[in-house]
């Protein structure tokens, strides 16, 4: 009989998508990578709510639910998967500046709350293999955006 296994967490994340084609990404503080807004799903929160909740505390944005496209749920680590959505925003958001990062963690040095994310930027496919760690830049090239 198999020993029981740590459940696989889920980490819930939107692709917010441009008229281009290109993707919003954040910059993840203190590293050299980029990421889509997404994290990890609280009990008793559905995926979609948890991608909504994610998005806002990462960048600051709020769309409907209904602007939401289910891409379904995906294998990315033994111990994690991402259940991943899309959001349209054709021409909404021509500057970035006004995003925000509403979510903190203590420095490792300081212990001062650090934003997650410290800057934002539009990617193309070729710049998301480059600036997203491999296997989420592996992952995110799977998908048609």
């Amino acid at each position: 009989m198999k020993g029981s296994s740590k459940p696989v967490e889920v980490s819930c994340g939107t692709l917010v998508v441009d008229a281009a084609g290109r993707l919003l990404i954040c910059h993840v503080t203190g590293t050299a990578k980029w990421d889509i807004p997404k994290g990890l799903q609280d009990p008793g929160e559905d995926t979609l709510a948890a991608a909504m909740r994610e998005l806002y505390e990462e960048a600051g944005l709020e769309f409907e639910a209904a602007r939401f496209q289910d891409l379904g749920r995906f294998e990315y680590r033994r111990d994690k998967c991402l259940h991943l959505y899309k959001v349209e925003v054709g021409d909404e958001l021509p500057d970035l500046g006004h995003l925000i990062c509403r979510s903190f963690f203590p420095h490792h040095v300081t212990g001062k709350p650090t934003p997650e994310t410290d800057g934002f930027r539009w990617a193309t496919r070729e710049e998301v293999g480059r600036l997203c760690w491999p296997r989420m830049a592996a992952r995110l090239l799977s998908l048609s955006w």
